[in-house]
C-alpha cells in the first residue's frame, strides 16, 4: 500500500507540476486561472488520498479534506475570473471566443 500511496502522490505531483507551466506559460489571467485550478485541484486531491493511502488511520480524515478542495478550489476561481471581468480585465488579443457578452445581453432583457 506504501507503493501505491507514493506513486498517488507521484500523480499529484504531476499535476501540480503541469499546472505551475500552465500559470506562467498561459497569456492571460482567464487562461491561467484554468490551468491553475484544474490542475491543483487535482494535484492536491491526489496527494491528500495518497497520503490517506499510506496512513489509513487518517484516511477519513483526508478524504474530508480532499471533498473541501474539490469543493472550493471550483468556486474560489470562479469567483475570481467574475471579479476579473467586472474589473474590466480583458480577454488575450489572441482569444477567439467570449461567451460572457451573451449573458450580459440576456442580464439585459430580464
Amino acid at each position: 500500500m506504501e507503493l501505491f500511496g507514493t506513486v498517488i502522490i507521484g500523480i499529484g505531483t504531476l499535476f501540480l507540476f503541469i499546472g505551475n507551466l500552465g500559470v506562467l506559460r498561459l497569456p492571460d489571467v482567464y487562461n491561467r486561472i484554468q490551468a491553475g485550478t484544474k490542475c491543483t485541484t487535482l494535484g492536491a486531491f491526489f496527494i491528500i488520498i495518497g497520503v490517506g493511502i499510506i496512513q489509513p488511520t487518517w484516511f477519513w480524515k483526508v478524504l474530508l479534506i480532499a471533498l473541501f478542495v474539490l469543493v472550493t478550489n471550483p468556486i474560489s476561481s470562479h469567483a475570481i475570473a467574475r471579479a476579473s471581468r467586472k474589473s474590466g480585465v480583458s480577454l488575450c488579443d489572441r482569444s477567439v471566443v467570449d461567451k460572457t457578452e451573451d449573458f450580459e445581453e440576456f442580464k439585459e432583457r430580464s
